[in-house]
């Protein structure tokens, strides 16, 4: 998997764990035994045409109107299935990694998640996750950090 590949190139530490079939972050951190905000559940949208991955904590949603905004764009949508699989072709539907990076899109990190030591999110389908430091996710994904975020 290009996931987990990456991490051993770098040398980052992770913890891959098997779970029952998630198909939501909140059903990722039930079966985890995690609080939500601890989950990174990665969002692809398309602002004027160019994608950005969003991530944020399982139990927030995307302030679409405070995104286009930031993001400077005047139409921003949430991409569909069909996009999600052309784009993360190694992965199942919804279980992306929030690592854009490693598709040539750039990360947008909710400012929420910084407190956050340690950080979990599927790791390319509904029956594994990874768990690694957050200091770590940051040097991997490079995202940018933003308050796009509104708590469920």
């Amino acid at each position: 998997m290009q996931l987990q590949s990456y991490l051993d190139r770098l040398g980052i530490w992770y913890h891959l764990s098997h779970h029952p079939r998630a198909y939501t972050a909140a059903d990722l951190a039930q079966f985890e035994h995690i609080p939500g905000q601890q989950v990174i559940k990665p969002v692809l949208v398309e602002a004027d045409g160019r994608f950005v991955l969003c991530a944020l904590p399982a139990s927030y949603r995307i302030d679409l109107e405070r995104l286009r905004d930031m993001l400077h764009a005047d139409r921003v949508r949430l991409a569909d299935e069909p996009t999600l699989q052309e784009v993360f072709e190694d992965c199942e539907v919804g279980a992306e990694p929030p690592i854009g990076f490693l598709y040539g899109i750039p990360t947008l990190m909710d400012a929420s998640l910084c407190n956050d030591e340690r950080v979990t999110f599927q790791a390319g389908n509904h029956e594994a996750a990874i768990t690694m430091k957050m200091k770590d996710y940051r040097r991997v994904a490079q995202p940018e950090i933003a308050r796009f975020g509104q708590h469920i």
